[in-house]
């Protein structure tokens, strides 16, 4: 197996960890398929897609970590009962986004090779 860069590493791990707390999050909802669909699915397209090197991937995964940061910290306040989930999401949609957003940040501002 290829090893991957880091923050590809950790942005599929991050990736993988959020599929799981949603899958685990909605197992008991009573719209079972469809709080699947909108919520496990997307982080394991993105995470199929990091994988398989899809520059979008984390693109996407990027945009759509804002959104679950959105997400979680609303729960979060208003739903007591859900905030460990509420607060598993903050932490790994900062992660995600980070993570995606590294390679342009070091880009732009790394330090300029000779």
């Amino acid at each position: 197996m290829i090893p991957l860069p880091s923050s590809r590493l950790a942005l599929s791990t991050s990736l993988a960890l959020l599929t799981v707390v949603f899958a685990v999050w909605f197992r008991a909802d009573k719209h079972l398929i469809a709080s699947q669909l909108v919520f496990t699915v997307p982080p394991l397209l993105c995470l199929i897609g990091v994988l398989l090197k899809r520059r979008q991937a984390g693109f996407w995964a990027g945009v759509l970590g804002l959104f679950w940061f959105a997400h979680g910290v609303m729960v979060a306040y208003s739903r007591p009962a859900e905030a460990l989930f509420a607060w598993l999401e903050i932490v790994l949609s900062l992660v995600i986004v980070l993570t995606a957003s590294w390679p342009g940040l070091s880009a732009r501002f790394g330090r300029k090779r000779a």
